[in-house]
């Protein structure tokens, strides 16, 4: 049974392992893809569309101005002229954002105070449109295809032992692969990302230090969190680490602009929450 288990797992962590001719942009790291990017382009085309049906669109004008300006400038450096760019800020507690596989992008309200201003909004913006020019949506597809693959080899292998031993077999591959596996890349896809992004929002103008300064923020804010190895994303303390071991590189691709907007205006949204100074 354990040996059935190990050449399982042995055999998963090999085959996401394995190199396809799709390589990341930046940092060319090579990838396994199995999905085309037309079909990739329709998921995310849908998924957008399902999420606009479910959030209200903001109607704050202001700093849905900033926001296009940002992804503007975000898309121009992305080099994806096949991509139907589309920026919304929705109206939500949450602090996320994301871009869809095809360049559909929509911010949260709930993230733009961790942002406090447009270059802050820039480095989550640039983050997420790096996970879409990186194709990591269809790459963990491709993955997930993979360990469901195996899953299928073990059921299959395991066919004659009682259903206690087989479901016991099946509960250990899905925490070693999940472990192993599976958290480990989602950590992989978050770094890569964090460093096409620092890359996209210097090259766009913006001041590469506002990305240290946002995931200062976030931490701040953040009371718990799992162990590393449980976590779906990297520690912040890594993440800061992580940018500013670029960041000299990244101060001479801004200095380099010749129209750079650095940190911008502070954002509309989160100036109507700072407290008026008491008259003096």
């Amino acid at each position: 049974m354990m040996r059935t288990l190990l050449a399982a797992v042995m055999l998963s962590v090999a085959l996401l392992g394995a190199t396809g001719c799709q390589h990341a942009p930046i940092t060319n790291r090579a990838q396994f893809i199995v999905l085309d990017q037309a079909q990739e382009a329709s998921l995310g085309a849908k998924a957008y569309q399902e999420v606009l049906a479910k959030y209200k669109e903001s109607g704050d004008s202001a700093t849905t101005t900033v926001l296009l300006r940002v992804g503007r400038r975000i898309a121009g450096q992305a080099n994806r002229p096949e991509y139907q760019w589309e920026f919304k800020l929705l109206e939500s507690e949450e602090a996320n954002a994301f871009c869809l596989p095809g360049g559909k992008v929509a911010v949260y309200t709930g993230i733009l105070p961790f942002c406090h201003d447009e270059a802050g909004l820039a480095a989550v913006m640039a983050h997420e449109v790096a996970h879409a020019m990186a194709r990591h949506g269809a790459e963990r597809m491709s993955h997930g295809l993979v360990l469901e693959l195996v899953a299928q080899g073990i059921l299959t292998g395991t066919g004659r032992l009682s259903p206690a031993a087989q479901a016991g077999i099946m509960q250990a591959y899905g925490v070693a692969t999940s472990v192993g596996a599976e958290l480990p890349f989602s950590r992989q896809m978050e770094s890569e990302a964090d460093r096409i992004g620092i890359e996209l929002m210097s090259r766009a103008g913006y001041v590469p230090t506002a990305s240290v300064e946002l995931w200062e923020r976030m931490s701040a804010a953040q009371k718990t969190r799992p162990p590393n190895f449980l976590s779906t994303h990297p520690a912040p303390e890594n993440r800061i680490e992580s940018l500013q071991n670029v960041m000299p590189e990244m101060m001479t691709l801004y200095r380099q602009i010749p129209d750079p907007i650095g940190q911008g205006v502070v954002l509309p949204a989160v100036e109507r929450l700072i407290p008026p100074k008491p008259a003096i």
